[in-house]
């Protein structure tokens, strides 16, 4: 009753899944992922226990199509199950029992596995296949969103939209480095629920997606003039310890400390100030 995508990034570095479906709170259900291990989505009658046995599997090695081997074939539910899996390395895998309701199947390649049932068609497939595949380009939680809108704008689950998922791992690429969670956005029960996910997803990253290093700029001489204006007029006055002091208070309050640099500003922080400031007017 969904259709997902499981994805590598090219560097091996990340490992996620998206998902959607005309069923409550999908991404609360089917995806799982562990850093440098890989991930795999469980669907159709799901069998939540896949996620923790199938992540067992792949930190020993073991290759996605063998640990999709070994899981259906110890489970006696699996001609009504469905399930994809992308390890550390190697070609995905996926699975589509017998029983699933049509239309229902799947494709894997190279560092990725989608698959759906109850779709508009195979064609829904494709086109998931087709976005992945074109958007190589794209950092992971883009890519994967991006095979997800392909597959809900060519029919996706033929009973309509509900829900949707988005769930990415790094190691320590969560908040502040705490953790491994890089994207963790669900859209529970939604009449557009893809579209909300992107919006979701750049909500994201404006708050918590790390400046590029090649954009930043020096906090001095008439920019930093500027900044201190700024900020004086959002009401966060220039002290004796300066203007980054007074910007780091503010981007605090704005959920922004994630995009700091000390003696620098990310363009994206500065857009934020100028749109958001009483005297960006």
């Amino acid at each position: 009753m969904t259709f997902s995508i499981v994805g590598r990034s090219a560097d091996g570095r990340q490992h996620g899944v998206a998902v959607a479906s005309k069923f409550l709170a999908a991404g609360a259900l089917v995806p799982a992922a562990a850093a440098e291990v890989g991930a795999l989505a469980t669907q159709a009658h799901l069998n939540l226990a896949y996620r923790e046995q199938g992540l067992a599997l792949l930190r020993t090695g073991v290759a996605a199509a063998d640990v999709v081997a070994g899981l259906v074939a110890a489970d006696p539910g699996r001609d009504d199950r469905q399930l994809g899996v992308v390890g550390a390395s190697g070609d995905g895998a996926t699975w589509t029992g017998p029983g699933c309701h049509g239309w229902a199947g799947g494709q894997a390649g190279d560092g990725w596995a989608a698959q759906g049932n109850i779709l508009a068609g195979p064609h829904v497939i494709d086109a998931v296949r087709d976005a992945w595949l074109a958007g190589v380009a794209l950092p992971l939680p883009a890519r994967l969103l991006a095979a997800l809108r392909a597959g809900d704008e060519a029919g996706g689950d033929r009973r309509g939209r509900q829900s949707a998922g988005l769930f990415v791992v790094e190691r320590r690429g969560g908040y502040a480095g705490t953790g491994d969670s890089l994207v963790d956005l669900r859209v529970d029960d939604h009449p557009a629920p893809v579209a909300e996910l992107g919006r979701l997803l750049d909500a994201h990253t404006l708050l918590f997606g790390r400046p590029d290093p090649a954009t930043l700029l020096d906090l001095a001489g008439p920019l930093a003039g500027e900044v201190a204006a700024l900020l004086a007029g959002a009401g966060y006055p220039v002290g004796a310890a300066g203007v980054y002091d007074a910007l780091d208070s503010w981007a605090g309050v704005e959920n922004l400390e994630q995009r700091l640099v000390p003696g620098r500003i990310d363009p994206i922080v500065l857009a934020h100030l100028r749109r958001t400031a009483p005297d960006s007017a």
